[in-house]
């Protein structure tokens, strides 16, 4: 990594993590000589961005984002722009513009590795990242120079409350402040007064849910039986809407059951793991109880709420997802997985291929040794030490993304041509 500076560069934010990310991020790149100006387009997005000379407002009608868009990179000769999130309609129309323009696009996501890290990467992310075209024997020959191995992350990292708190902070403005945004329109589905209410929902109820979810996941681990996990996703979440086969989580969730019930020991149970993030929006529970009685499995059916995912793989047969990264804990420990949509980890090596009563049946192991090379690759390249949302996570992050940055490569690249910058080692705290 060279010429980690930001002269005569010119970005434009998007939409970013709740909270005050981008604007530190803002901040250090200014600091490098860069100019920095931010699009809103709400009063979420206002309220998190306080520089009133930077601040671009977008209130016009979403059909015209594309034309105002080209206006905006022309007017302030803009050489990069950096997002959260590629597949919402707003940075979808943005990107294909900007690879026209021939500007660079930063875009950031939650970890591949989460908890510890977060995901920095150029032109897409998820299901449009570049490593989808990857293979194993290109990472495995680009690490053949290093001789370090990267320490496991801790296993704790902090900032769920601080995720649930941002995004309720973000939708309340949304909710009371937003008549300068007329226009607005979410990128999903519910209204911003549903999202806030239930962002407020789950934040009230965590502690119940963590009496629920403790009660429930030591019924499983005493129990003594032999189990497969289900890892749920939001049914909002991009890669699942944009990477994956099903419409909701109630058809990836029938087409589990069935698959379970058919080709599974009648011995064996099967556990559902929902989303940290996960709010009822659809009644899972309840649902479950519908399929447990349709195809006869009811009393081998369990639905734990979000959580650490550690305690219930240790003792898991295999794992089935659409393409949750948390996958990726599930090849960590070696442990079959079924994947269903497109995601970074899908490769040959890793994902079984069977039809899933089969899997459920006798399910075939990944290969360790290569998904260890792999897991190395990405922690040498697009997964930053730390997180969006703590204040610890994000000291974490800054000191490393912003000469990933500037740099003129991709994290990818840098790495392929050998020239890559030593990554920082986490440290292990107890």
């Amino acid at each position: 990594m060279t010429d980690a500076t930001g002269t005569g560069r010119r970005f434009l934010f998007l939409q970013g993590p709740h909270g005050p990310f981008f604007r530190q991020l803002a901040a250090m790149l200014r600091a490098a000589g860069a100019e920095v100006r931010r699009v809103g387009f709400n009063a979420g997005d206002r309220a998190f961005w306080p520089n009133d000379a930077s601040y671009i407002p977008y209130q016009d009608r979403p059909e015209a984002w594309s034309s105002t868009f080209r206006r905006l990179i022309e007017a302030h000769r803009i050489t990069d722009i950096a997002l959260y999130g590629d597949t919402r309609p707003i940075h979808a129309d943005a990107i294909a513009i900007a690879r026209k323009a021939g500007l660079t696009v930063h875009v950031f996501e939650e970890g591949y590795l989460r908890p510890f890290w977060v995901t920095y990467e150029r032109g897409g992310a998820n299901g449009h990242s570049r490593i989808m075209s990857m293979t194993v024997a290109e990472m495995q020959a680009a690490l053949d120079h290093l001789d370090m191995d990267l320490p496991d992350a801790p296993a704790r990292w902090g900032d769920m409350r601080e995720h649930v708190f941002y995004g309720a902070l973000y939708h309340f403005h949304v909710l009371v402040r937003n008549r300068a945004y007329a226009n607005f329109r979410p990128h999903r589905e519910i209204s911003v007064r549903a999202e806030f209410q239930l962002y407020l929902k789950r934040l009230l109820l965590m502690p119940i849910h963590k009496i629920e979810r403790v009660a429930e996941t030591q019924r499983i681990k005493f129990g003594g039986f032999p189990y497969h996990l289900v890892l749920m996703q939001l049914e909002h979440d991009a890669s699942f809407r944009h990477h994956g086969p099903f419409r909701s989580m109630t058809d990836f969730l029938t087409v589990c059951v069935e698959g379970f019930a058919k080709g599974a020991p009648p011995h064996h149970h099967l556990v559902i793991k929902a989303h940290p993030l996960e709010d009822d929006r659809v009644p899972v529970r309840q649902f479950l109880g519908e399929l447990g009685d349709r195809f006869g499995v009811s009393s081998r059916i369990h639905y734990v709420r979000g959580g650490k995912l550690a305690a219930l793989l240790n003792h898991a047969r295999s794992a089935v997802t659409v393409n949750s990264t948390a996958g990726q804990q599930v090849l960590w420990r070696g442990l079959p997985l079924k994947a269903f949509g497109r995601a970074v980890y899908s490769k040959p090596e890793f994902i079984s291929t069977q039809p899933l009563t089969e899997f459920f049946s006798r399910p075939t192991r990944p290969d360790s040794r290569a998904y260890r090379d792999y897991r190395h690759f990405l922690l040498e390249t697009s997964q930053v030490p730390g997180g969006f949302y703590s204040i610890r996570g994000r000291r974490e992050l800054l000191r490393q993304v912003v000469d990933m940055i500037l740099a003129p490569e991709d994290p990818y690249e840098a790495l392929l041509q050998g020239i890559a910058a030593p990554r920082q080692q986490l440290r292990v705290v107890p």
